[in-house]
């Protein structure tokens, strides 16, 4: 295996198309919610939003203590408003337990 297998993948490879378009889009505009608010042709609260999702699911990416990959893929789900909290949660215990009892 070489070296770039064996390692976690970069925050950025696990961006969907969509949301590297929308990252893109917010650095070529300076980092101005209210430019890509109009490029867009949405409300500025939405953009908001938006970024606090990306925001969110790179955290939860980057958070040392979660361990697999499962877990990574669940808070991002989560962060892209996907899956609710207390889903989340469950589904997270319940992996949690089963892995435990192995």
């Amino acid at each position: 295996m070489d070296k770039t297998q064996t390692q976690r993948e970069n925050w950025l490879d696990v961006l969907s198309e969509e949301d590297s378009a929308f990252l893109k889009r917010f650095l070529l505009a300076s980092g101005s919610l209210k430019q890509l608010a109009k490029e867009y042709d949405v409300s500025y609260p939405t953009v908001r939003a938006r970024l606090d999702r990306l925001i969110e699911k790179v955290q939860s990416y980057e958070q040392e203590h979660t361990k697999s990959e499962f877990e990574r893929i669940l808070l991002a789900t989560y962060a892209e408003g996907n899956l609710s909290r207390e889903t989340m949660k469950v589904l997270i215990r319940a992996y949690q337990n089963e892995t435990a009892a192995e």
